[in-house]
């Protein structure tokens, strides 16, 4: 390694890696790799390849990983071939460089960023608001240019697509909705959006909300993506469609269906609608639907039959199949698309230069408005297995995922069961992982793979055991078989302690504590003269939210309309009115509560710990 890898020259990593990782499955192939040093302009011969393969990829199994991608970017850094290798890169698919769009960047740093993304983004972000008043004063926006970057930077637009992709995140009262904000109000209106965004699960630890309002392009498109993804996967679960039981394969059983992630149910979705229509099954978004032939022959499935008197009839015309020019034969099958009201996010060079994830959003896009499954009734299920994740579960998860785990947590206890993310936290904690020593990592062999798995468990297990946690009666096979309670139990340590962890030391040098906290909460709410008062995390008084918001107010004076406050003989309805005022107050000043307004209504202590702690760090100036 020639140097230490900046923050930013690694955000810059992850949207190059992206672009040359063409089937998305998160390592660059033999293929991919020759492919981009072709275009570089520094060919090598298939020996070559291999051996920086074999150099390279410490695991051993002919392909590398983001980590390993780093290393050759690193290696290669300053030369002539890293020039013209971020030049090809730029070139696979219209990527613009923007140069010095952060103060923290390295003279000449590049942040590139797609204008197929951004063009992609912006037509959905104008269909899915176009009704919306409180967005009249920037859209329609303009796919062709840039105002796209300007038009978040009063973070209106952020807010209403988080509350789209997963409803009633963002209490509409607490958005300031003006035309034009002063920059503090705009300020606030950006931190409620990324705290808000990290709650339901993106990735946004290197974003700040002067990065959104001076609209740095390629920070924005990432956020956006995470955002409209989350909601495009929404309903891709079996908990939350069962029809999707129709997917199963002979041997398996739900929970086998239960355990792929919404990537692999629309891989599956799509093959076993071009199975139906006697077509050969695709591998991938990208190089396998490029001519076009898949997608024509899945529209033509899915499309509706007219089956019922109220149902409309909608014939897919198949005739574009037949174009010799990939783009004609793309634009065809767009045109059918359209007829279904589902020509998003792909234009037909996203389609003939494959780019997998427009592609993937396509395909979601076409499985939310015409799943064309029915729930098998003929087969042997139990479906009282299917079991949706409770609220404590999906804030675990939304947690982690906010962190940046690698990979992307869809199913807590299955995606733990080899504790490569629970140890990812224990480095978000400051307890330092062995990873050369101590960690074996993906893909496992098949003979002993569940010892390989169980060990990476037991190391956890011990490092818990070293930072002071309390696992009686929990053991490493307990998280390799998915334990439910068990693996919630360190969990929960893991985010208590990442909590903590934002005021630690404070004041005599203290671990903040429990006691600690309540303490602060009562003597903050009495110096500013509040009424409120709590004696523990328990105190049933914390249901009315007034405890909160009142901290709130004191924490930031004048920002809560107590107008806006239920108060006196409070109904359940009442009550989770205030608690959802509360917690989006909470994140409009700056703390990044995961909590959920029900947490406070039904005093659910651990997450009411969470949002007092992060408070506390708040108004300590710390958060």
């Amino acid at each position: 390694m020639s140097g230490k890898i900046t923050k930013e020259e690694r955000e810059e990593m992850e949207i190059m890696f992206q672009k040359i990782d063409l089937d998305n499955n998160g390592y660059i192939s033999k293929h991919e790799l020759h492919d981009l040093l072709k275009d570089a302009g520094h060919p090598l011969p298939g020996y070559k390849v291999r051996d920086i393969l074999q150099k390279l990829d410490r695991n051993h199994d002919n392909r590398i990983s983001f980590d390993e991608f780093l290393s050759i970017v690193n290696e290669l850094r300053g030369s002539k071939i890293e020039k013209t290798f971020r030049k090809a890169i730029n070139r696979k698919e219209g990527i613009l460089a923007i140069g010095g769009m952060s103060e923290q960047s390295s003279e000449g740093t590049q942040h590139s960023f797609s204008e197929e993304e951004r063009f992609a983004f912006v037509n959905w972000i104008n269909s899915a608001l176009e009704r919306d008043p409180d967005c009249n004063h920037v859209l329609p926006m303009d796919p062709n240019n840039n105002s796209l970057f300007t038009s978040v930077g009063d973070g209106i637009v952020l807010c209403k697509m988080i509350n789209l992709s997963v409803p009633d995140t963002i209490d509409e009262r607490t958005i300031t909705k003006k035309n034009k904000l002063s920059v503090f109000k705009e300020q606030e209106n950006l931190n409620l959006a990324l705290n808000s965004a990290s709650a339901i699960g993106c990735h946004v630890v290197n974003i700040g909300a002067s990065d959104l309002r001076e609209g740095k392009p390629h920070l924005v498109l990432g956020l956006l993506w995470q955002i409209i993804k989350i909601g495009l996967f929404a309903d891709i679960e079996l908990s939350r469609n069962e029809a999707l039981a129709a997917l199963l394969r002979d041997g398996e059983t739900l929970e086998d269906l239960m355990k792929l992630s919404p990537e692999e149910l629309l891989l599956r979705w799509a093959n076993f609608h071009l199975e139906n229509a006697g077509q050969p099954k695709i591998n991938n978004f990208s190089t396998d639907i490029k001519d076009s032939k898949a997608y024509f022959h899945l529209l033509n499935q899915i499309s509706p039959k007219g089956i019922e008197e109220d149902e409309p009839r909608i014939d897919i015309c198949m005739a574009g199949i037949n174009e010799k020019d990939d783009l004609k034969r793309a634009e065809a099958m767009l045109q059918q698309a359209d007829r279904l009201g589902c020509r998003q996010f792909v234009t037909p060079n996203d389609v003939v230069s494959a780019n997998p994830k427009l592609n993937l959003a396509f395909v979601a896009n076409l499985f939310n408005k015409y799943p064309a499954l029915t729930r098998p009734e003929n087969l042997d299920i139990d479906w009282g297995s299917v079991e949706g994740e409770t609220r404590e579960e999906r804030t675990f998860r939304n947690w982690m995922n906010s962190l940046g785990v690698n990979p992307h947590v869809n199913h807590l206890f299955g995606d733990l069961q080899d504790a490569i993310i629970i140890l990812q936290l224990y480095e978000q904690i400051k307890v330092p992982v062995d990873w050369e020593n101590k960690v074996n990592k993906p893909p496992y062999p098949k003979l002993g793979g569940y010892m390989k798995k169980l060990e990476n468990c037991n190391y956890s297990i011990q490092l818990g055991h070293q930072t002071g946690f309390s696992l009686v009666g929990i053991g490493g096979e307990d998280l390799r078989d998915g334990n439910p309670t068990l693996t919630l139990a360190l969990v929960w340590q893991l985010m208590r302690r990442y909590t903590l962890n934002v005021q630690e030391d404070l004041g005599d040098g203290s671990k903040v504590n429990d006691s600690i906290i309540v303490k602060w909460v009562n003597k903050t709410l009495a110096e500013a003269g509040k009424s409120s008062k709590i004696s523990s995390f328990k105190d049933k008084v914390i249901s009315s939210s007034m405890a909160v918001l009142e901290l709130i107010d004191a924490i930031q004076p004048n920002c809560i309309d107590y107008d806006l406050i239920k108060t006196g003989s409070l109904s359940e309805e009442d009550k989770l009115e205030n608690a959802k005022y509360a917690i989006s107050m909470a994140r409009k000043i700056g703390a990044r509560v995961y909590a959920l307004p029900e947490d406070l209504v039904e005093v659910k202590s651990k997450m009411v710990m969470t949002v007092f702690a992060c408070l506390m760090g708040r108004g300590m100036k710390r958060c």
